[in-house]
């Protein structure tokens, strides 16, 4: 026999054994069909639920989806002063802030978010709309007119939130306690837990402030007095 050419014969053999053995096939990479329910896995037990049966993790709004609110821009039309499709520019901050006052310069509204109060529309908690009233175009410069029981409606995604106005405050821009009570999740009542979704429109009290003589203003120039309406969420909806 010649071994030169048998060694090497019988090593190929083995080799092809091998790999058959390892890939349940005589050649190329062949992987487990099953579906992992019919995988083993050593343990005893229930076969797994395929994944698309697996239970949904997340809790809340997917942020990194741009699926939160509180994060989206808006447009609110009031029919009972001729607002239509204004559109609500989310910050975080609080309301009538420098980033809040800049959005309102041009001619939108201002939603503020975050740990000093506001949420998004339709949410429980207090949804926060500002904007001006005599300057870039005065998109609120009726809002004083609006009465109980009138209608606003908040469109984002697809969906609308329709809320029903239930009264008027007054908030000054020189007492803590007043603003807290602005931006409260329930208005009115800081440190009150929410049960239900709120909307706070508000615009400035310029001319009711100068007629009194009062020509205070801030670092923004905001006069000292804003005048809010307040409303509870009627109904939602596809769009």
């Amino acid at each position: 026999m010649d071994l030169s050419r048998a060694v090497p014969l019988a090593l190929a053999g083995a080799l092809t054994a091998l790999l058959t053995a390892c890939t349940g096939s005589g050649g190329g990479d062949a992987v487990d069909a099953r579906p992992p329910s019919a995988v083993s896995s050593g343990v005893p037990g229930p076969a797994r639920p395929p994944l698309s049966a697996a239970p949904e993790a997340r809790a809340g709004p997917d942020v990194s989806r741009g699926t939160d609110p509180r994060t989206e821009s808006a447009t609110m039309s009031i029919p009972a002063i001729g607002v239509e499709n204004l559109r609500v520019v989310p910050y975080e901050g609080t309301t009538d802030d420098r980033a809040g006052t800049r959005i309102q310069d041009r001619g939108v509204a201002a939603s503020p978010y975050g740990a000093r109060g506001g949420t998004g529309p339709g949410e429980i908690g207090n949804y926060l709309v500002t904007a001006h009233r005599l300057s870039a175009g005065g998109p609120l410069r009726d809002l004083p007119a609006l009465r109980e029981g009138d209608r606003v409606t908040v469109v984002l995604g697809g969906r609308f939130h329709e809320y029903e106005i239930t009264g008027t405050r007054w908030t000054s821009f020189r007492s803590a306690r007043s603003l807290a009570e602005q931006r409260a999740a329930v208005p009115g009542h800081p440190g009150e837990p929410a049960t239900r979704a709120m909307i706070t429109i508000s615009t400035c009290a310029t001319p009711e402030d100068d007629a009194a003589g009062n020509f205070w203003r801030d670092g923004n120039n905001n006069p000292e007095h804003r005048i809010d309406k307040i409303g509870v969420l009627k109904r939602s909806g596809e769009a």
